[in-house]
């Protein structure tokens, strides 16, 4: 018989915006050994993103991503980088961003190194706070022209950006089930 594959330790990650005041937040548990490809997978998910966008992570100095050997953009390969190559103790941060063009940058805490729980299922998200920007908004700053915007009836552009997401938009809301129902996807 062969050895049996010892578990992974799962990893408790915070993934903040940076720059968004109040915070925009998701705590996520995640096993160790996915690759960086697999956690931005988890990371759009979590936060609501739609994936339309580039994206990369820059961890020590060095930036990993998807390579595009067309374009002079000197990543490391994502998919061939677990994260646990990467995070060895708790409180390592690094930072992830979304769209280059908004450049949403979010800040990756290992906030715990846990040990595997045969009963829990990851990835999961176990709390969060706020709604995720919408794509395309232009960035930190652009969102908060955005809630500026639509949180004033008499504002020249408040019906214009009301009807562009949809009718409403609650900078509030956080819906926990939607966000596990999305990470299930996932498994």
């Amino acid at each position: 018989m062969g050895k049996k594959k010892a578990a992974s330790a799962i990893y408790q990650l915070k993934i903040s915006l940076k720059g968004a005041r109040p915070p925009i937040w998701r705590r996520v548990q995640v096993s160790s050994d996915i690759t960086l490809g697999t956690l931005h997978q988890i990371i759009q998910a979590a936060m609501g993103w739609y994936d339309c966008h580039l994206h990369e992570f820059e961890v020590q100095g060095q930036s990993y991503g998807q390579p595009m050997p067309d374009y002079d953009w000197d990543v490391r390969d994502e998919n061939k980088t677990k994260l646990s190559q990467l995070v060895s103790h708790e409180k390592f941060k690094f930072v992830y961003i979304y769209d280059m063009g908004d450049s949403w940058e979010h800040q990756i805490l290992a906030e715990k190194i846990l040990q595997p729980d045969p009963e829990t299922r990851s990835p999961v998200c176990i709390k969060g706070k706020r709604a995720c920007p919408p794509e395309d908004c232009g960035g930190i700053w652009g969102y908060a022209e955005f809630l500026e915007a639509i949180g004033d009836p008499q504002h020249s552009e408040h019906q214009q950006l009301l009807e562009w997401v949809g009718g409403e938009f609650d900078p509030e809301s956080f819906e926990l089930e939607a966000v596990n129902w999305q990470l299930q996807r996932l498994r």
